[in-house]
């Protein structure tokens, strides 16, 4: 896919976060799952890692998870379409009926997940997927209530609360990763800019923004671009390319992990009425070797709090929010595609000052934190692994 490179292997050589670049080394692997029994991952494992891997699942095609409320039980998506529900005491796996019809081709199909703030209450769930219409497709999101029984789960009365605009040929950069702000009024929804340009810094439509919305999907008032109406009112910030992560740190801040072109993946402190540059800077270069502006202070771009280049492909954002493992409360990890690894930035406040990177040989699409403060992985098609990382 061009302008892409969720779906390929390139590999990094190095990083560079806030201009510190730290040496990776790592091995091309195919995309085969690896044999054997589940259990713990001893044979992969680095015995300098501060954490033990064990491998608890397998799926065909995993993109996003959640952990219910006060729960070991996990939602997981499969972008072809399925929705998991797995029992956090068994490890039994249902798939939950009442799912939304999904485009699945390239990077689209079904995304993220995530229970309400008012789940305790409600039941109710939040899911991003890709449709078609008019146009092409797009991201579109949705609720409903997840009613479980014996053996079985279902989504009912499910609506759409959200549609990406406008609809667009191509299969790429579809973002649409869920966050509710902390104090669970809003509903934050990252939005690519479908492999266009352009569109990131045209605030008529919704490609390449960030939203913030009422939890009924309506443009939250207060909003930077209020005034102007339309979908224009639902945009908390703009520039964006590709940003596959998203998430509150414990301290009220909001993070956005983003690809760039070849080179200059981000890491960002997404601000409300902020621009993040796209096409028009970035610290990467284009596509077949063109060159793109870096970001420079004075330009009037918002710059990232952290890069990569080369690319390590971030799929994924989680802020570490427990305490299981020392020193890593408020600390971002990013799940590397092509980069293949567990990457962590140390956060303090607005900056992100250094970086740790755990080759695990396998693109990982997702990072969560547990209930109990262990880590979480989803890798992605092809090996698939569910992976709980504890500390060593």
């Amino acid at each position: 896919m061009a302008g892409s490179r969720t779906m390929d292997g390139m590999k990094p050589v190095a990083v560079a976060v806030a201009g510190f670049l730290v040496a990776v080394t790592t091995a091309c692997s195919g995309d085969t799952a690896r044999s054997g029994a589940l259990g713990p991952a001893t044979a992969e494992d680095d015995d300098t890692w501060p954490f033990r891997v064990v491998e608890v699942d397998r799926l065909d095609d995993p993109w996003a998870m959640a952990f219910l409320p006060d729960s070991d039980d996990l939602l997981i998506t499969e972008r072809t379409g399925t929705l998991h529900l797995r029992d956090g005491g068994t490890g039994n796996r249902i798939e939950v009926s009442g799912t939304p019809e999904v485009a699945v081709a390239g990077q689209g199909g079904l995304g993220d997940v995530l229970p309400a703030p008012s789940y305790a209450e409600d039941g109710l769930v939040y899911l991003s997927w890709v449709e078609e219409g008019d146009g092409g497709t797009g991201a579109a999101v949705g609720r409903a209530r997840l009613v479980t029984g014996e053996d079985e789960a279902a989504l009912e009365d499910l609506e759409v609360i959200w549609r990406q605009t406008p609809k667009t040929g191509g299969d790429g950069h579809f973002s649409h990763r869920l966050a509710f702000s902390p104090d669970g009024r809003h509903l934050f929804v990252s939005s690519g800019e479908r492999q266009q340009g352009a569109p990131a810094q045209d605030t008529s439509n919704t490609l390449g923004t960030i939203v913030r919305l009422t939890l009924d999907g309506e443009p939250a008032p207060g909003n930077p671009l209020a005034d102007e109406g339309g979908v224009s009112a639902e945009i908390w910030s703009w520039g964006h390319r590709n940003p596959l992560g998203l998430e509150f740190a414990p301290d009220g801040t909001l993070w956005s992990s983003e690809m760039g072109p070849e080179g200059g993946d981000e890491l960002n402190l997404v601000e409300a009425g902020a621009n993040y540059g796209w096409p028009e800077v970035s610290n990467g270069s284009d596509y077949g070797g063109g060159e793109i502006p870096d970001h420079e202070e004075g330009d009037g771009y918002a710059a990232p709090a952290a890069w990569w280049t080369p690319s390590i492909s971030p799929g994924s954002l989680m802020i570490y929010g427990g305490d299981l493992f020392d020193g890593w409360t408020g600390d971002a990890f990013l799940g590397a595609l092509s980069g293949e690894a567990l990457v962590r930035v140390d956060l303090d406040g607005s900056s992100a000052t250094r970086a740790e990177v755990f080759d695990l040989g396998e693109r990982i699409r997702a990072v969560e934190e547990g209930p109990d403060g262990a880590i979480w992985l989803l890798e992605d098609a092809g090996a698939g692994r569910l992976l709980r990382l504890t500390p060593a």
